[in-house]
């Protein structure tokens, strides 16, 4: 049996998310069928992450187990014949046996794109949010240093993930403005559900000046869903990099 590791990249507008869903077009459904028709074999398929309907993935990983011998690369070019356009593998390797391309990660990078644009651009509606309110970028910047370490998460955390532990390590968190285009940069050994985009959520309420910087620490300490921000939509979300230690490099 060999551990193939696959490399995606996807935009997730037209799909309900990653995971497998009966009655949806999925990223993971796809890629399964489309893998399983290959290889000639039924195959289990692992994200490093369950990304929500409308997020999108410049490197997102996936892995299986096979007993096929094809090679990699024909694998991925037979898999880019098969699936849309929106969907494209970037690399097929060989991987470590044991390697799970979800419990083998040792960190994600997201990035999340707002058009503060007084028009939105409609060249970005697929990929950023347009808030529609000016918003105070330096206000913002001060906020999003709360965030950096190790903290209990919960504030940020969607319900249906509050049954895994809400300490998360933020080892990155930065703001860079580029015109009228702001990305919110974020990397961490792990995520909670929803955790970005209700980061981003309440980073915009500040930045409306609806509250001050220091609301950020004081949401952390809380602890407290109800008390932070409104989820931002998903088409701003993008995975940008799964990270793994030498040993699952491939």
């Amino acid at each position: 049996m060999r551990t193939l590791r696959l490399t995606l990249a996807y935009d997730g507008t037209d799909f309900a998310g990653w995971q497998v869903q009966p009655d949806s077009p999925t990223v993971q459904g796809l890629l399964r069928d489309a893998c399983a028709r290959i290889l000639g074999e039924p195959v289990k398929l692992t994200g490093a992450s369950r990304t929500d309907a409308g997020v999108h993935a410049l490197r997102q990983v996936a892995s299986l187990a096979t007993e096929s011998l094809l090679e990699p690369a024909k694998l991925a070019r037979g898999l880019n014949a098969l699936l849309p356009d929106a969907i494209r593998v970037l690399q097929a390797s060989e991987a470590p046996a044991g390697f799970n391309a979800r419990r083998s990660a040792l960190g994600k990078r997201y990035l999340y794109l707002i058009d503060r644009g007084r028009v939105a651009h409609p060249l970005g509606r697929r990929f950023a949010w347009h808030p529609r309110f000016s918003l105070d970028v330096a206000a913002m910047r001060s906020a999003l240093g709360a965030l950096r370490g190790k903290h209990d998460f919960s504030a940020f955390c969607a319900a249906p993930g509050r049954g895994r532990t809400p300490t998360c390590t933020v080892r990155s968190a930065r703001l860079v403005e580029r015109g009228v285009s702001i990305a919110i940069a974020l990397s961490a050994d792990s995520f909670l559900h929803h955790m970005v985009r209700n980061i981003v959520g309440s980073l915009v309420e500040v930045g409306r000046g609806a509250q001050p910087a220091s609301w950020m620490a004081d949401l952390l300490a809380g602890r407290d869903r109800a008390l932070s921000g409104p989820t931002a939509p998903p088409q701003g979300l993008m995975l940008v990099r799964v990270l793994y230690g030498e040993a699952g490099r491939g």
